[in-house]
């Protein structure tokens, strides 16, 4: 019997506490220590966590879209295409920065279905629209 469990994608930064806030906001989740320590901050929403955030005093954001550097790893966040241009406005008022398809090495920016930022401490995402509302994330067990 496999024992039930659960994965999630933990992004570095020197200031955690803010950059889950960032997250949990945009995902219209709730953001909290993991453990009393402080190193560890999850962004969790109705459906279980979503995103961890990691204290790493010394990082510093990843070059890209630097045209020599790879992007590595990046968060695709689904909207629905017809909240598309609110989705764009909510992450930008809360820190988010635009990136065109120029500075990510992109031959094509379809700005229709795929829009690319980086978050305050310069992680990638991506708002992506799907043509239904996303599915609920569910915890398989």
């Amino acid at each position: 019997m496999t024992v039930p469990k659960t994965s999630v994608l933990v992004l570095d930064s020197a200031e955690p506490e803010s950059l889950a806030r960032f997250y949990a906001e945009l995902l219209g989740a709730a953001s909290g220590p993991a453990t009393g320590d402080g190193e560890l901050f999850l962004v969790t929403g109705g459906s279980g966590v979503v995103l961890g955030v990691r204290r790493d005093p010394n990082h510093s954001p990843p070059s890209w879209p630097a045209p020599e550097d790879s992007q590595q790893a990046h968060l695709r966040i689904l909207v629905a295409a017809d909240s598309f241009d609110e989705a764009e406005r909510e992450a930008v008022g809360l820190g988010a920065r635009p990136l065109s398809a120029e500075e990510d090495g992109s031959r094509l920016d379809n700005r229709t279905t795929l829009r690319r930022f980086s978050d305050p401490a310069g992680h990638a995402f991506v708002l992506a629209a799907v043509r239904e509302e996303p599915p609920a994330h569910r915890v398989v067990r």
